[in-house]
């Protein structure tokens, strides 16, 4: 997944036309259940750190707002079609009527997404359409977007074991034939941008989802006790245990209202006032489908049922003022959450409770204009963000993990115009109770996470833009960073004796956090029309846990492990891989454009690995890591053609 300044995707705010994407609970964002929205997509906007105030979850490493496609006067007809290795298709159509009328417009979008994946077994089948009609009026903008996304994925999500990724990168442990992720999400928006004087605007939006699906999975020698069963007794044979297959579901709606008002009383100042009113509804349960063993159950026999809802309001105020050369923004932002589950009671029942939290969020900055090219500027941000559902309800009351918050710190420098554009920027970000990721994942591959008490991520970042000539062109980034917890214990299990011992770190890095990240491209244009890039990126190592690859006393990696780096160390290597794109567009008289391309993946065949998980344990006087890793394909190819009438 998407990850910034080293937070993973569930603390990075996602808005689609201002409407919050994120997952009410889990705080993800899922684009596999939204398939090829990119090709509905006019803009797409990432902002590091808090950044202002954005509507749903809060931002604690950036935010992405996605704005679909906008006002097309003329009618059109696109065809994309895409083919690649490991039996990838891509087939896209988009259609839209133009201006009809001088008010009237209607877009359309359908996708098909196939590809047997690089992992065994790790196929795809995504399906989505977007759907969009308008109404332009002199001061009046209206604009209803529906879009649904299927998708269908085996699952891969546990990774590839230490002691098979060195003989077969692309194991699977799941062989089970329907051992698949199946879930279809529907979106509706109705947008409206109203001007009601040459001073004061309004916008504001309507929306539902509606998400509904489930993953299936084998289950070998599975307790029945598992499943709030009793032992059966047949005879002389007590069934404890049985193969099982099983449904875990997700029906889930969420809805509400997003507006803003923005007011400009003098050409010098600019006043918004905006917010949002959220509420989701989720209900979870499961089912068995299939059991080897008759254990006296019903077709379809339902072993739990969890019913959560989750309230999200918000309101904010943000001013900018223009002094000359100075100009200078502060931004207030209120937030009151409420959030209703089935989750542990300190005795271990389960029972249903709730949370209530209320977060107060004020930022302020200024930006200083040394010409009409140069500017400096400066800015700190408070963020206060909820934990999330797994956080919840894998907790009682009284070991419930706290509400973080980040104060954020930045400041920086950029030039614009003529042939060098860029910036550096400086930022330092303190937590208070961050959540971090132990390393560790859930049954259904998410991040388990705990709280820190202090901890800070505190780097710089330097982007550029060269325009060699008017052929040829290097855009690059850099970001050098040091990501820190002060007084950090972690648990080891003692398989020996079923106790656990506690290692202590005075000072230790956040798993999961490369020191650094740098990306260049660089694109020469040989004729009209065509275009040759060569995108680079190097990422340094990481830590798959928070002891930096530190053990508890009196205890060292199992010899076992000798020859095996990725079992030995709770890291991912760092990696270098480049890509190479090419691009040609020309016409002919009847079609307005055809558009060929060629992208090869990892040119240089680069064995490297992304992301992982790590599970540590004791016995003896050895450490066994239990490492897994999310294995990236080796060079990959896709070539696509596209037809513009």
């Amino acid at each position: 997944g998407i990850r910034i300044r080293g937070s993973d995707p569930s603390r990075i705010n996602v808005t689609i036309n201002g409407i919050p994407y994120n997952d009410s609970e889990s705080q993800g964002s899922f684009f596999v259940d939204i398939p090829d929205i990119a090709s509905s997509v006019n803009n797409i906007q990432v902002q590091r750190g808090v950044g202002t105030s954005t509507n749903g979850a809060g931002a604690f490493g950036g935010s992405i707002n996605i704005q679909t496609a906008t006002r097309r006067d003329t009618g059109y007809a696109e065809l994309n079609n895409s083919v690649g290795s490991y039996n990838t298709v891509k087939n896209t159509v988009n259609v839209g009527t133009g201006l009809l009328g001088g008010h009237f417009s209607f877009d359309g979008r359908l996708s098909r997404v196939h590809s047997d994946g690089y992992i065994d077994r790790a196929a795809s089948n995504l399906k989505s359409y977007f759907l969009s009609g308008s109404y332009y009026g002199k001061n009046t903008t209206i604009k209803a977007n529906v879009f649904t996304g299927y998708e269908r994925t085996y699952q891969a999500w546990n990774g590839v074991p230490d002691y098979e990724i060195q003989n077969n990168r692309r194991y699977n442990e799941y062989t089970y034939k329907d051992q698949v992720d199946n879930y279809t999400q529907n979106h509706y928006q109705l947008l409206v941008d109203q001007r009601i004087s040459d001073k004061l605007s309004f916008s504001g939006a309507l929306h539902y989802t509606k998400g509904k699906g489930y993953y299936e999975e084998f289950k070998e020698a599975d307790s029945v006790k598992n499943y709030g069963l009793t032992p059966v007794i047949y005879g002389t044979d007590t069934i404890k245990t049985t193969d099982l297959v099983r449904r875990r579901w997700l029906d889930n709606d969420f809805y509400g209202v997003t507006y803003a008002l923005k007011y400009l009383p003098t050409d010098n100042l600019n006043l918004n006032l905006g917010g949002a009113y959220n509420e989701y509804r989720g209900n979870h349960f499961g089912q068995i489908i299939y059991s080897k063993e008759s254990i006296g159950i019903s077709p379809e026999h339902e072993y739990y049922r969890e019913k959560a809802k989750k309230n999200d309001f918000n309101i904010f105020a943000r001013g900018e003022l223009t002094l000359n050369d100075v100009i200078l923004y502060a931004d207030l932002q209120y937030r009151y959450i409420y959030y209703s589950f089935l989750g542990f009671d300190r005795n271990l029942n389960n029972v249903q409770q709730s949370a209530t939290l209320n977060f107060f969020n004020p930022k302020a900055g200024i930006t200083y204009k040394l010409d009409e090219r140069n500017n400096i500027y400066a800015s700190v941000a408070v963020g206060n963000r909820e934990p999330n559902r797994n956080d919840y309800t894998n907790s009682s009351p009284q070991s419930r993990p706290k509400a973080e918050t980040l104060y954020d710190f930045e400041a920086g420098y950029r030039t614009s115009g003529g042939r060098l554009s860029g910036g550096i920027n400086v930022f330092y970000m303190l937590y208070n109770n961050q959540l971090i990721l132990t390393g560790q994942l859930n049954d259904v591959g998410a991040a388990i996470r705990r709280n820190v008490k202090d901890s800070y991520r505190a780097g710089i970042e330097v982007d550029g833009n060269f325009k060699i000539s008017d052929r040829l062109n290097w855009a690059a980034t850099a970001s050098i960073s040091t990501n820190k917890i002060k007084n950090y214990g972690q648990l080891f299990f003692n398989y020996d004796d079923e106790s656990l011992v506690e290692l202590q770190l005075k000072k230790t890095t956040i798993s999961f956090s490369p020191s650094f990240i740098g990306s260049s491209t660089i694109s020469y244009s040989p004729v009209k029309g065509g275009e040759i890039a060569l995108l680079s990126k190097y990422v340094s190592s990481q830590f798959l846990d928070n002891t930096m690859n530190t053990n508890p006393a009196g205890f060292t990696p199992d010899a076992s492990f000798d020859g095996n780096p990725y079992a030995i160390n709770r890291s991912i290597k760092g990696y270098f891989v480049n890509d190479l794109r090419l691009h040609y567009n020309f016409s002919v008289k009847a079609i307005k454009n055809i558009g060929l391309g060629l992208l090869v993946n990892n040119i240089f065949n680069k064995q490297y690995e992304a992301s992982g998980a790590t599970y540590p344990g004791l016995s003896g006087s050895s450490v066994y890591n239990y490492n897994y890793f999310y294995v990236q394909a080796t060079r990959n190819f896709l070539a696509s053609v596209s037809l513009s009438f």
